[in-house]
């Protein structure tokens, strides 16, 4: 790579954080003085897509017609720290993503969240995490959307690991249809341990919904694994689950 290409690079690179701190700022102020849930959801996913508009990323988006205009879950892989603004930017307003409860730690982001409609659950502590959980399953029970990347986390290593179940017990008690979502390009854009996004295509693949009758519904597992399985499909990512000892599976 030559210098003029580096120069390039690296001033995309700032281009592309100078419209995410637009985004960031804007629904911090959104946050602080807009009225009204809904008015402050519609007003996020505004700017976390421009966050995309203004660097001018290319977002394609396929299958639109296969998220159900009623209330469901979506679950998507999960490989960098794009993906949550990617979704809020791109899917309807409605729906609230569940975010890992650490981010309560830092009060500024748990604000700006909270006001944008985010739901936190807790990953180490079991009372917490068991406290989460009850309100989530709350939440799909009244009809809320709700988003998770059932991961949890993610790697710089490519790849789909083993889905958490809570995305798939708040789906079946909530009655709701859970819609996979595949995720290309973000860990090329910005893998984890990266500070400078490179330029590159975005891709959303939203997969055709499980709907409640179906045979995975009949426990959370099989339905993690289902949803999983499709998304895998879609994805030039390996299984990682092929790669754990046998024993952990």
């Amino acid at each position: 790579m030559n210098w003029v290409t580096r120069i390039k690079n690296v001033a995309w690179g700032i281009l592309a954080w100078l419209a995410f701190g637009f985004a960031v700022v804007f629904t911090m102020t959104v946050a602080l003085i807009v009225p009204g849930a809904e008015r402050r959801q519609k007003l996020a996913t505004w700017a976390c897509r421009m966050t995309f508009v203004l660097p001018m990323i290319d977002v394609r988006i396929r299958g639109i017609d296969n998220l159900p205009t009623d209330n469901c879950v979506v679950v998507a892989n999960h490989a960098s720290y794009l993906d949550g603004v990617l979704l809020k930017g791109y899917l309807p307003w409605r729906f609230s993503f569940v975010i890992k409860g650490e981010m309560r730690d830092i009060a500024p982001a748990h604000f700006l969240l909270r006001r944008s409609g985010a739901k936190f659950v807790e990953r180490t502590d079991i009372k917490g995490s068991t406290r989460d959980a009850r309100h989530i399953v709350r939440a799909a029970q009244a009809g809320e959307s709700l988003g998770f990347f059932p991961e949890g986390t993610f790697l710089e290593e490519p790849g789909v690991g083993r889905f958490r179940p809570g995305a798939f017990v708040a789906a079946i008690k909530g009655g709701m249809p859970v819609v996979p979502i595949a995720i290309s390009g973000s860990r090329y854009m910005l893998p984890a341990n990266h500070f400078l996004p490179k330029r590159g295509p975005l891709t959303i693949d939203i997969l055709p919904a499980i709907a409640p009758g179906d045979p995975d519904f009949a426990s959370s597992r099989a339905l993690a694994e289902a949803a999983r399985q499709r998304i895998l499909a879609v994805l030039d990512e390996p299984d990682l689950l092929d790669q754990e000892p046998a024993g952990n599976a």
